[in-house]
């Protein structure tokens, strides 16, 4: 992991590393503005340089930012710092299914209605075209209030705006997927 800003500009104080993935390393962060706590996604530094990686973090936020539902991470913001691309998302506060899982087995009640809410979610994001392709138990957060799905890396979307208007077509908008 390379090291990382501290703030971003006029705006984000990252504080603590909660992760890394195979494009970037996320932060827990403040937005000094808003008052509020929020996750940053940063792309690696050696991969800022790549337009296709580049290109790919920011259709990863407007494919989150295309969806609004309860149980979906929220996208507040994207941008750039010194030639570097982030993502500003809600902070979600709780454990992911992986980590939870290997205490033990859920309660049957639990286990229902978490399957149900990211099935929710994902026939939400399906209803506006976008395949999340990477469901899985660490991509799943569970919280007070149920369980959320994160990280739309390798999601990809039907019918783009300016795509032509075959409704079969399928574009990839975060890379392949194989």
């Amino acid at each position: 992991m390379s090291a990382a800003p501290t703030a971003l500009p006029g705006r984000y104080r990252l504080e603590t590393h909660i992760g890394s993935g195979g494009m970037g390393d996320v932060y827990k962060a403040f937005d000094e503005r808003l008052g509020r706590t929020v996750a940053i996604k940063i792309i690696r530094e050696q991969m800022a340089s790549n337009p296709a990686f580049r290109e790919r973090l920011t259709r990863e936020a407007r494919a989150i930012a295309a969806v609004s539902h309860p149980h979906i991470c929220n996208v507040y913001d994207s941008g750039e710092h010194d030639g570097t691309p982030y993502i500003v998302m809600e902070y979600i506060e709780g454990e992911t299914l992986a980590d939870r899982l290997r205490r033990g087995a859920l309660k049957p009640p639990d286990a229902v209605q978490y399957a149900i809410q990211i099935t929710d979610a994902l026939t939400t994001a399906h209803r506006v075209g976008i395949t999340h392709r990477d469901l899985k138990p660490g991509n799943i957060i569970l919280t007070r209030s149920g369980a959320k799905l994160v990280d739309f890396g390798l999601a990809q979307q039907r019918n783009l705006p300016n795509a032509a208007a075959d409704f079969t077509q399928t574009v990839g908008i975060t890379g392949e997927h194989r």
